[in-house]
């Protein structure tokens, strides 16, 4: 179970919260990454993903920078009790494989599988990590999303993602509840722009207005 919180800022503030983040001890700074990741629906219609009875989302992503790429599978589903906190709790199965596999592993999804291709997108994502906690700063082409994950074992998950929001200096309650593709939308219908299913830096993009 994944326990997390997501604020959205508008991309004139990515500086002034990687250094902000910077100045937090207790966590360490990894390296900037390119990332795509693509989200197909099951074939069979009456299975699909995206209905109010599932409502999850199957990507495959591929995270990339000088030194290091990366594929990983994944899996994430909103469950009834998702909202039910402060912290979203929701369903997420990960599986990494190898890089030079991805080009085989489309072949199959597209070609074997045959599951609907839906939507894809571009980031940059920046993680501060340590034994408790990840925090995402991610750049997508509308806006940077400050996403807080808990990864310990041992302690309270909530009680965890808590702290940290508090040490960053937000408000819990201001945090998105929904997923990246919700506020792209609303960000699209808001603004009176052409929403695309593949979301990349060279398109025009509505902004996250602070």
């Amino acid at each position: 179970m994944e326990y997390e919180v997501r604020y959205y800022f508008n991309t004139s503030k990515k500086n002034e919260i990687i250094n902000k983040l910077k100045n937090i001890d207790g966590i360490s700074m990894q390296k900037r990454c390119y990332e795509k990741t693509s989200q197909f629906d099951h074939p069979n219609s009456e299975n699909s993903f995206y209905s109010k009875n599932i409502d999850g989302r199957f990507r495959i992503r591929v995270t990339k920078n000088d030194e290091i790429s990366k594929c990983k599978i994944s899996w994430k589903r909103r469950i009834k009790s998702t909202t039910d906190t402060e912290i979203n709790k929701e369903e997420e199965v990960e599986l990494n494989i190898k890089y030079e596999e991805y080009d085989n592993l489309m072949f199959i999804i597209n070609n074997v599988l045959k599951m609907k291709s839906i939507e894809s997108y571009e980031r940059y994502r920046t993680i501060f990590t340590n034994d408790e906690i990840e925090i995402a700063v991610d750049e997508y082409p509308f806006g940077i999303a400050l996403e807080i994950e808990n990864k310990s074992n041992s302690s309270n998950p909530e009680d965890v993602v808590k702290k940290w929001v508090e040490k960053i200096g937000l408000d819990i309650n201001e945090s998105y509840r929904l997923s990246w593709d919700d506020k792209y939308r609303e960000l699209c219908n808001n603004q009176g722009i052409k929403q695309y299913n593949h979301v990349t830096f060279d398109l025009p993009m509505p902004q996250v207005i602070d």
